[in-house]
């Protein structure tokens, strides 16, 4: 059973580095703020930092899987437990992501190991 995360959404007007003016969907999950969700892999960076696949269905988020990685975007391109993403969602597979370009794995994993504990059990992946 997939239980619903607590997730307060949000808008970001930033500068990108076009000069021109952009808007950043932000969502909370847990006390962290990520970036999304987005519905495209493409959509993502290849940066470091804690990821989010969440289920969208009847306009609630559930999330499904936490990890990590130094390159979110070719991690979920290529992640293992994409078929488990799918089979445990009836709706649209969203991603969302807390990019942390000062962290390390250790800092990443901590993050990650927080948020697993806190919506245990996800139906997909262990740490």
């Amino acid at each position: 059973m997939l239980g619903t995360v607590d997730c307060k959404m949000g808008t970001e007007t930033i500068l990108k580095t076009d000069g021109k003016k952009g808007v950043v969907m932000s969502m909370k999950v847990g006390k962290y703020e990520f970036e999304g969700p987005y519905s495209s892999k493409d959509d993502l960076n290849d940066e470091s930092g804690v990821y989010a696949i969440h289920c969208r269905r009847d306009d609630k988020y559930y999330l499904i899987d936490i990890g990590e990685s130094d390159k979110v975007k070719s991690r979920i391109k290529n992640h293992e437990r994409e078929d488990c993403w799918k089979r445990n969602c009836t709706g649209t597979i969203t991603f969302s992501v807390l990019y942390t370009p000062n962290l390390q794995q250790e800092g990443r994993r901590r993050i990650e190991k927080e948020l697993r504990d806190q919506y245990n059990p996800l139906p997909c992946g262990e740490r």
